[in-house]
């Protein structure tokens, strides 16, 4: 690990006066359970280190008005085990207890989840976001098993956020600030498909700290669920977020939105066309997990993502309308 300074702020001016304007030179510390480890690997190597977990005002989660706030340094467990979270936003609470382990449920944040980097292995090895050799991209002739489906490249990886796929379907925003000011940016237009090396996978700039989540009042009917493996530590292969607002017992819309199955959270319009003005079935569900991957093009080793996005859509539908598989 490179030597860097440290900071350890009490107040967000405080943190956001020990930032820059160009990245590189300071690095946001949360949790620390994605920032050590890409400071270990040399991917990340910040001069500064600006440790935010001391800053009061970026925790917590409050019912208000409007909605919900989930303050940035809420760690997964808390938001896993909220009462309210369980209560109204299921699908929220879902994808944060589907993480494995507990150690990160005690210690990953929720602004740690939406920023943290891909997990590609690619870029982890150094070769860029972009995995790009010699002008063209390493992923599609290469070890591509855990890579995207959808997008089409130049970008390959999946984007690792546990939280967006739910928090995009939730219609959700984030509220980030720097020593200029604020400004709310909605969780579907966080996440960007970087065009080439010199652009982030999130719209965070390098003087800005996520604060807050900003969660509108949602319909209680919503359901994450997340393919794995394994059931110990591991990365979800494909995961579905689902929102429904009924009428009577027929859908009058539907949010489905895919995880790790593309560089953003991927929203599945052909599914949630499907579901209007249906009754929810294990029928109606099965043909809404084959809509949602209309469009998959696959690479060569990980076809079978394709089937378990259409399961992880029915089986999070069923949970999210009570329903047995």
């Amino acid at each position: 690990m490179q030597a860097f300074e440290y900071a350890n702020p009490t107040t967000l001016q405080e943190a956001l006066a020990l930032l820059a304007s160009k990245w590189g030179q300071a690095d946001v510390l949360a949790g620390g359970t994605d920032q050590i480890s890409l400071m270990k690997d040399y991917i990340h190597t910040p001069r500064r280190v600006v440790n935010i977990k001391n800053i009061k005002d970026l925790d917590g989660i409050q019912k208000t008005g409007d909605g919900l706030r989930i303050g940035a340094l809420v760690t997964m467990d808390e938001l896993a085990k909220n009462a309210d979270v369980k209560a109204g936003y299921k699908s929220l609470a879902d994808a944060a207890a589907g993480i494995p382990s507990p150690q990160i449920r005690h210690m990953g944040t929720v602004g740690g989840d939406l920023c943290q980097r891909p997990r590609c292995w690619y870029y982890r090895q150094g070769f860029g976001l972009l995995a790009m050799k010699d002008g063209k991209s390493l992923v599609p002739d290469g070890e591509n098993k855990y890579h995207a489906i959808f997008g089409g490249g130049p970008a390959y990886f999946v984007s690792a956020s546990s939280l967006g796929p739910a928090l995009v379907a939730l219609g959700a925003k984030v509220k980030l600030v720097s020593a200029k000011g604020s400004r709310e940016v909605p969780v579907k237009a966080f996440f960007v498909v970087p065009k080439d090396e010199n652009m982030r996978e999130i719209a965070l700039r390098p003087d800005e700290v996520l604060t807050e989540i900003v969660v509108p009042a949602a319909p209680a009917q919503s359901a994450t669920y997340e393919v794995r493996q394994k059931e110990a530590l591991d990365w979800p292969l494909a995961a579905a977020a689902v929102v429904l607002t009924m009428k009577g017992t027929s859908v009058a819309s539907a949010k489905v939105v895919l995880g790790h199955v593309a560089p953003i959270p991927w929203e599945a319009a052909g599914a949630e066309k499907a579901l209007v003005g249906k009754t929810i079935t294990a029928a109606t569900a099965e043909a809404a997990g084959k809509a949602a991957v209309e469009g998959a093009q696959p690479l060569s080793q990980n076809t079978y993502k394709v089937q378990l996005a259409k399961v992880a859509v029915k089986r999070a539908l069923l949970e999210a309308a009570r329903i047995k598989a």
